[in-house]
């Protein structure tokens, strides 16, 4: 990672969702895809999102705005959620780091 990257880390609360609704940018969301919901990212923007308390790390594409409750930095797809270990939880401590 680079220094450029690792300083725009964002740390903070990750929770996950499993709709078929369509989502802000217009596609539908699919809890089986590796996507995510940020308030300000761009839609298409990639973020490798790091699970703190095991160090897994998972690739996904900003696709839906959110999340709207009060410390969460990120919903994660249930899939994405799945592959760093947090379905069981509901949601975990994270850092993502944008990717070029």
């Amino acid at each position: 990672m680079s220094a450029a990257s690792s300083a725009s880390a964002q740390c903070g609360r990750a929770s996950w969702y499993a709709l078929y609704s369509k989502t802000a940018s217009g596609e539908r969301m699919n809890p089986a895809e590796m996507t995510a919901a940020h308030r300000s990212l761009p839609f298409g923007t990639k973020v490798a999102v790091t699970n703190k308390r095991n160090g897994k790390t998972v690739v996904v594409r900003i696709n839906d705005r959110g999340p709207f409750i009060k410390g969460r930095v990120i919903d994660l797809s249930k899939a994405a959620a799945s592959k760093i270990g947090m379905v069981g939880s509901g949601h975990a401590p994270v850092c993502m780091v944008r990717q070029t």
